[in-house]
């Protein structure tokens, strides 16, 4: 772990800064961010989450915090992919539930070759499976394997992905519900150029069709009948996700932060003859920016550290995400008409951490499950 700690303090600020000379053209193209895939796996950050037991890094939360911050404060598309990428090659250890020789596979081609893989869970009909409901992906039983039909959106990394864990149901009496593992270059998948979103835009979340897509047998990998639902996140994933989500989303806060720190520090108009920096009305602007995401730094540390209850993470995310949305949202207030002036680095940024209210828990699930929790918790104790 202390290896780990000084190997990325060696290295972060400079991939910040690679990563942020791309910026402007990721957001303008919208395509997957390659060149900054192809420094990741020179640094050995795809598979830093990996285990060791499959051949990774076996990093820790705090160390894989520390990666995506200094991702995201460069080029945060690509940082919501390598939270994907680590949440999901985490669970690939010897205790995973997937067949030896797949999860062999799959952890080999993200070491050898920078393979990235996601979990395809919206549809179009459905919306997002944390509401419930049964997926419309089927996986249909053949003499040869399974054949997967289906479609999904909002399927982050599309065209950079190697793997794909898509989320179906089998043709069952009693379905099969759950992860299924396709490659991406199987045939019978097509991408639909289809995600043109305000903010986070390299992060190629396209429509993903799948037709007859034949995986074998072993392939479902993290399913279980319908009538006796697979638990979804445990404790520990719940603090991951929550973590790393909020992290992204306070990095380009943080970086927006920065911007305007040195835009006050040299703006000196004419009729004023000093920086704007020497004005109360900034000072005490910057001051209310800062304190905002100096509560994120300190929630999101905590977290890290396993100081929170794993059933507070969801109002961590929620907490954090406002917080850095209320600190751009300040900024560009103040800033003018500037702020929203296309390629003007904060108005990027305010597209970006908006899109950080969109994320599985949504305000209004964490709002009503921490009402019911605390409701019942006083009818209990009268």
């Amino acid at each position: 772990m202390a290896n780990n700690t000084l190997f990325l303090a060696e290295i972060l600020p400079a991939l910040t800064e690679r990563l942020a000379e791309h910026a402007e053209e990721v957001d303008q193209s919208g395509e997957f961010p390659r060149a900054a895939f192809a420094h990741l796996q020179q640094l050995g950050l795809l598979y830093f989450a990996l285990p060791v037991s499959a051949g990774g890094g076996g990093g820790d939360l705090r160390d894989c915090q520390a990666i995506i911050q200094a991702v995201a404060r460069g080029e945060p598309s690509a940082a919501l992919i390598l939270i994907m990428q680590y949440l999901n090659t985490r669970r690939l250890s010897e205790e995973s539930d997937w067949p030896v020789s797949v999860r062999a596979t799959v952890a080999s081609s993200v070491v050898t070759e920078g393979a990235l893989i996601n979990a395809l869970r919206v549809e179009p009909e459905l919306g997002t499976p944390a509401r419930g409901g049964l997926p419309a992906t089927r996986a249909r039983r053949t003499a040869e394997g399974w054949r997967i039909s289906g479609e999904k959106i909002y399927s982050t990394g599309s065209y950079g992905l190697s793997w794909f864990l898509v989320w179906a149901s089998s043709d069952d009496v009693d379905p099969l519900v759950g992860g299924y593992l396709v490659a991406a270059d199987a045939p019978g998948i097509q991408i639909v150029d289809e995600w043109d979103h305000l903010g986070m835009r390299g992060t190629c979340s396209h429509r993903v069709v799948l037709d007859e897509v034949l995986i074998p047998l072993n392939h479902a990998v993290s399913v279980a009948p319908w009538s006796i639902p697979k638990a979804g996140l445990n404790e520990e994933e719940s603090v991951w996700l929550a973590v790393l989500l909020g992290s992204l989303y306070d990095a380009i806060a943080q970086s927006a932060r920065d911007w305007f720190i040195g835009f006050l520090q040299q703006r000196a108009p004419a009729n004023l003859g000093a920086p704007l920096a020497s004005l109360p009305r900034f000072q005490e602007l910057v001051g209310q920016i800062d304190t905002l995401l100096f509560t994120n730094h300190t929630l999101l540390n905590s977290a890290a550290r396993g100081q929170v209850a794993s059933g507070h993470t969801a109002q961590i995310k929620q907490v954090v995400t406002e917080n850095a949305i209320r600190a751009v949202e300040l900024m560009v207030e103040n800033i003018g008409n500037h702020a929203l002036t296309r390629h003007h680095p904060l108005q990027r940024h305010y597209r970006n951490v908006l899109c950080g209210r969109i994320h599985t828990p949504q305000s209004d699930a964490i709002f009503t499950s921490v009402g019911k929790t605390a409701l019942a918790a006083v009818k209990n104790t009268s």
